[in-house]
């Protein structure tokens, strides 16, 4: 495996984590207001939150424990849901089931806040810094903030396949053992969609690790697949070649918006998320620009609902600032509007994998936690492994409570 994950040392910079044993600034009645609010919230929900181990609140379910109240509140206060998975990575909060706790907060994230002071909600969360948008030279910065990490990192949690989204399995709950072939099933379904076969020249937008690239290259396919970490193309390119497929595949480091040529297919999986709403119009147009008349274009695109979507676009959160800088999900609704406002493109098929994500990030953290003494030997601290295991729980818990879905889109160009 060292091998074949072309080994690099991990770049884990102090400035991208910050020392959050540090609190931040935060004003008394913004720390007040935070502890009435998440006393209020915490006092009606399906939880048994401890606070300090001096009371305990809530309607009774999974438990939080609150080691140390004042700190919780004051992060909350500073910084709203980022200080919620800042007080997390400072270790002042932890649960028994992490995953149970936070799949009730995702199921009430709605009416956490009052409705009445949701409409002050511009006025104290965060919004998103100018510099993470999505441009080219941005996109760049923000890919390699978290793709660049380590190979060997995503190594450690991922199946050998090294597919680092949604697996599709035959049935569930799901096993380890279950999870390439899996992946593969998932990879099938969109070669299946677009029609790729022998001589099929294929564009896909969004590398990873060069699992797809290969298999549609094992299929006969001719495949050109644009990525913007320089580790994910090394990686991709000694997987390609060492299958003998370089004739085949071929791995560019180039924004999808610099992408040239006409292709019978086009695949794009789980890279959406990190377009950002402002170029989404964009992303789709080439989507139409790259394809053939005839052809025939797969998204596999995380969503979350409209309304959610609406009211979150422009706040800046805490999977952004530590996890993935600049992504950002939409919802079914503004696929279908962004296909018919800005394309000639026809939906053709869309099929949703909750579920199944919901079972693949178990595996994922699970195995994660795991190998963490591995984790650590990478260089990574426990700053960073409680981080890392925050974002994969409360993702899982977004697909447990049906608030967030994946799901794959077909696209066909007509032939006039």
């Amino acid at each position: 495996m060292t091998t074949s994950l072309n080994r690099q040392a991990a770049t884990v910079d102090p400035d991208r984590w910050p020392d959050v044993v540090a609190l931040p600034a935060a004003s008394a009645l913004r720390t007040a207001t935070a502890r009435f609010l998440v006393r209020r919230a915490l006092a009606v929900l399906p939880l048994s939150t401890a606070l300090g181990g001096c009371e305990t609140i809530g309607a009774g379910g999974p438990e939080l424990h609150v080691h140390d109240p004042q700190p919780f509140f004051h992060r909350i206060g500073a910084g709203g849901l980022i200080g919620f998975g800042e007080s997390y990575m400072a270790g002042e909060w932890d649960a028994p089931d992490l995953v149970a706790v936070l799949t009730v907060l995702a199921r009430h994230a709605a009416d956490l806040v009052p409705q009445p002071l949701q409409r002050l909600r511009g006025l104290c969360v965060p919004r998103q810094p100018t510099d993470q948008r999505n441009t080219p030279e941005g996109a760049r910065a923000n890919i390699r903030r978290h793709y660049d990490l380590s190979n060997e990192l995503f190594g450690l949690f991922l199946d050998e396949s090294l597919t680092y989204s949604c697996a599709v399995f035959p049935r569930l709950p799901a096993r380890w053992s279950a999870l390439k072939a899996a992946q593969h099933r998932k990879i099938d379904q969109l070669l299946d969609l677009t029609g790729v076969k022998a001589g099929t020249e294929l564009l896909e937008i969004g590398t990873g690790w060069g699992e797809l690239a290969l298999r549609a290259a094992r299929r006969g396919a001719h495949v050109t697949s644009l990525t913007l970490s320089a580790r994910q193309q090394a990686l991709a390119e000694a997987r390609i070649a060492a299958a003998g497929l370089s004739d085949r595949a071929r791995v560019e480091l180039c924004d999808y918006r610099q992408a040239r040529g006409r292709y019978e297919a086009v695949v794009s999986v789980e890279m959406i998320e990190a377009v950002g709403q402002e170029f989404w119009p964009e992303y789709f147009a080439v989507l139409e620009g790259r394809l053939r008349p005839g052809g025939r274009a797969a998204v596999q695109a995380i969503t979350m609902p409209h309304d959610r979507m609406l009211a979150s676009r422009s706040t800046h959160t805490w999977i952004q600032k530590y996890v993935f800088p600049g992504g950002q999900l939409l919802s079914t609704e503004a696929v279908q509007q962004l296909v018919t406002g800005y394309t000639r493109l026809k939906p053709a098929h869309q099929a949703g994998y909750g579920a199944h994500y919901a079972e693949t990030l178990r595996l994922w953290r699970e195995r994660f936690t795991a190998r963490s003494a591995e984790v650590e030997a990478l260089g990574f601290d426990e700053t960073f492994r409680r981080m890392w295991t925050l974002y994969l729980a409360y993702s899982e818990a977004g697909f447990r409570a049906g608030y967030l879905d994946v799901q794959q889109f077909l696209l066909v160009k007509e032939d006039t």
